[in-house]
């Protein structure tokens, strides 16, 4: 297999995890497929479906913490740990940041599932797949996932 048709399977593997969680309800700070989760916690769990355990623990969040303190915590917390991607260069599987509003910091997440597709959770609505088209002029970052951890397998139950 190729470089470039592996890429193609990790990025269908992350957008079809992404797309199973269609349908979850929007519950603040949760992570579990079927259940609930935010905008964050549809990435935490794809996160642990295609990569691994998480990277770090999650402290508590306020809804209106990136107003409140200013930070790109969510941009930060992501050049941890998913690498960088150019914006006009994302494609399926990466997962991007939107802004609200301008001159405040990132504070909603998505995962690229098809060309200008997402799917992402937000407070009021299950997590659904919609067009980019409606959120593209709040992108402000994206980055892909890192490779599966060695001895990862999937983990769908985990909050």
């Amino acid at each position: 297999m190729t470089a470039a048709s592996a890429d193609a399977v990790r990025r269908a593997e992350i957008a079809a995890a992404a797309r199973g969680w269609i349908g979850t309800p929007y519950r603040h700070q949760a992570s579990l497929r079927g259940v609930g989760c935010d905008c964050l916690g549809l990435v935490r769990g794809v996160w642990r479906e295609c990569v691994g355990p998480e990277p770090e623990r999650m402290a508590a969040y306020t809804a209106d913490w990136a107003e409140a303190g200013g930070a790109e915590t969510l941009r930060d917390a992501a050049r941890r740990h998913l690498t960088p991607v150019a914006l006009d260069a994302h494609g399926a599987g990466d997962v991007l940041l939107f802004r609200w509003r301008d001159r405040l910091p990132a504070k909603h997440a998505a995962i690229a599932v098809a060309p200008g597709r997402i799917v992402h959770a937000h407070d009021g609505a299950a997590v659904a797949e919609v067009a980019l088209a409606s959120w593209s002029k709040r992108l402000a970052f994206a980055f892909s996932f890192p490779p599966r951890i060695a001895a990862a397998s999937s983990v769908h139950a985990k909050a």
